[in-house]
């Protein structure tokens, strides 16, 4: 494949990942959106059909990888690392895009949601903290953008998302890849993203799962940089955690797979 088909399919899968993901946990968490409080359930089977959609349209032209976890769990596994920077820089792009989508397609509740005096209003609120306090700490619609712990234990964190990617990239490795090795087949589409939904039922309780440093940072960089009212800090000082447990997590995976499986 080439660069170019690299980058597009990349871009736009991981976008489409994204926008869909990012959608569900709005939906769900925002002011005056109809699927308000539909809970966890909605949430991980809505991460599981957005990977379906992003990685289906992206298939045929990069592999549908739309994670640098999966790009250097594959990478390991086959020892080609030639295109692993252009397929990260492609995916945090198209999670730049993705994020920035939910933002423009939920503008009005997020509007309507960041100016309730419910949500944001009153002593003690986030919008009465110190500018100090409202840089370091989870702003009220940063879950829509990116994951934070219930607890706060950088070790469990960390051994989460380890635990979490290793079990998703391990199931690639060993199903449906196509022709060349470099992605997912049709049948892999699908099991990838019956096993996401997995990992989100059985091991996102902790974290909230990323599983994947674009579709965690590249949301986290626009919650810094869009104009949205009363929204909180970005909290940068967890944001390594969903960067690097899942990319320890894919080399462990890769590893395992050539000493058991190769």
């Amino acid at each position: 494949m080439s660069s170019s088909d690299i980058f597009i399919g990349e871009t736009i899968g991981t976008a489409v990942l994204i926008l869909l993901g990012g959608g569900v946990c709005a939906a769900v968490t925002l002011k005056s959106s109809k699927a308000r409080g539909a809970g966890w359930l909605a949430i991980t089977f809505g991460w599981g059909f957005a990977v379906l959609t992003g990685a289906y349209i992206s298939a045929p032209l990069s592999g549908a990888h739309l994670n640098p976890a999966v790009t250097v769990g594959l990478a390991v596994k086959s020892g080609e690392w030639g295109d692993v920077p252009l397929y990260i820089a492609s995916q945090m792009f198209g999670a730049l895009i993705g994020a920035t989508l939910v933002w423009l397609a939920y503008y009005g509740q997020f509007r309507a949601h960041l100016t309730d005096h419910e949500i944001v209003g009153g002593p003690g609120s986030q919008a009465t903290k110190s500018v100090e306090a409202q840089e370091s700490a989870a702003g009220p619609v940063l879950g829509i953008f990116s994951t934070g712990p219930e607890i706060r234990n950088p070790v469990q964190n960390l051994a989460t998302e380890v635990i979490g990617t290793f079990v998703l990239v391990l199931a690639i490795l060993t199903q449906g890849l196509n022709g060349d090795g470099k992605g997912l087949g049709t049948i892999g589409v699908l099991i990838t993203s019956l096993v996401v939904v997995g990992i989100g039922l059985s091991l996102g309780g902790p974290t909230g799962y990323a599983i994947n440093p674009a579709r965690d940072l590249g949301p986290r960089i626009v919650h810094a940089l869009l104009p949205l009212p009363n929204k909180g800090g970005s909290d940068w000082g967890y944001a390594y955690v969903p960067v690097i447990g899942p990319l320890v997590g894919a080399a462990l995976a890769g590893g395992l797979y050539n000493v058991a499986f190769a």
